[in-house]
């Protein structure tokens, strides 16, 4: 179970947001929304841990995460505005790469089906730099098809996604949650995902 307690946000000489809080359990969503600039990135790095709050307290299973190191970052797969790819290696390498990482033993074989089921079949030996920023995203989000993390925390990952592969990561994230895993995302678009407990939190600009 995720908790933020009482969370505030200042950046520079402006309060983006003060006293914010709720809660996220298993089989539930959260969609976070507002304006640029309203602390949509912010808030979300706060949960990962990568950001303190200058004020409150996020909590996991009822601890705080400052106390938790590494137990915690296992938790937790982080997508942001970035793709978090090397350019000068391929997508297979890539995705090899983060799997590692996170501790997790991907082979060959099962790495070329996670890029054959985001439609990059016949692309998993081409260097990132070679692929369209649709393609790209698609690498990353590739990620979400052998994270065992409960929690994911997804910053715009609809973002450079034709119709088609937007579809898809909604069915993604859907049978996450519909399994008892736990999201939080941002997104302008307004994307029906299937299943689970949605919770709304708006931050005003």
């Amino acid at each position: 179970m995720l908790t933020a307690i009482d969370l505030a946000c200042i950046r520079g000489d402006r309060r983006l947001f003060a006293g914010l809080g709720f809660t996220l359990g298993p089989g539930e969503r959260l969609h976070v929304t507002g304006e640029n600039g309203s602390g949509k990135t912010s808030l979300l790095r706060m949960l990962c841990g990568l950001s303190p709050p200058e004020e409150g307290e996020v909590r996991w299973t009822g601890v705080a995460i400052a106390s938790l190191g590494d137990e915690y970052r296992q938790a937790v797969l982080y997508l942001g505005h970035h793709n978090a790819l090397k350019e000068e290696l391929t997508a297979l390498e890539n995705l090899l790469t983060t799997s590692a990482l996170a501790g997790v033993a991907l082979g060959d074989a099962e790495g070329c089906e996670a890029l054959r089921r985001v439609g990059l079949a016949g692309r998993e030996d081409l260097p990132v730099r070679f692929l369209s920023q649709g393609q790209k995203r698609r690498v990353a989000l590739a990620r979400l098809l052998w994270s065992p993390a409960p929690l994911w925390v997804l910053d715009e990952p609809y973002v450079a996604l034709d119709a088609a592969a937007v579809g898809w990561l909604a069915e993604i994230i859907g049978a996450h949650i519909a399994g008892g895993g736990m999201a939080v995302l941002t997104s302008h678009q307004e994307v029906a995902i299937e299943g689970g407990v949605a919770q709304t939190l708006r931050l005003a600009a």
